[in-house]
């Protein structure tokens, strides 16, 4: 098993950039296919980056060049880093682990429900 923890969202303005972490204990993350995901207002969650356990990424299409994800192996921490935000990145931002030994795809990011753990989420608002 293993615990996480997101910290690092809040209010920014159109174009700002934030760095949000997900602290992970109880195991190490190079176990897990690691995802960041969101859930604008009223609106399903969704994938937003994914790290794989061979060091490939995933990003969705509408975060691609602004988003970048990335995994701390000192600190068992994942990174997501978010440059150029839009009001249509606003939502409540997840990440989420998923075990290495279960099969995964190559290509695209597993849906939310194929992931086994989650944090508690952190909110994200820009505003124009």
């Amino acid at each position: 098993q293993v615990q996480l923890v997101e910290s690092g969202g809040g209010s920014v303005q159109v174009g700002g950039s934030l760095r949000l972490s997900c602290a992970a204990s109880g195991n190490t993350l190079s176990n897990y296919y690691m995802g960041w995901f969101r859930q604008p207002p009223g609106k399903e969650r969704e994938g937003v980056a994914l790290a794989r356990v061979d060091g490939t990424t995933y990003y969705k299409d509408s975060v691609k060049g602004r988003f970048t994800i990335s995994r701390d192996t000192i600190s068992n921490t994942l990174l997501l880093e978010m440059n150029s935000l839009i009001p249509e990145d606003t939502g409540m931002y997840y990440c989420a682990a998923r075990p290495r030994w279960f099969y995964t795809s190559p290509l695209g990011m597993p849906a939310a429900k194929d992931f086994a753990y989650w944090g508690q989420g952190t909110q994200v608002t820009v505003s124009s």
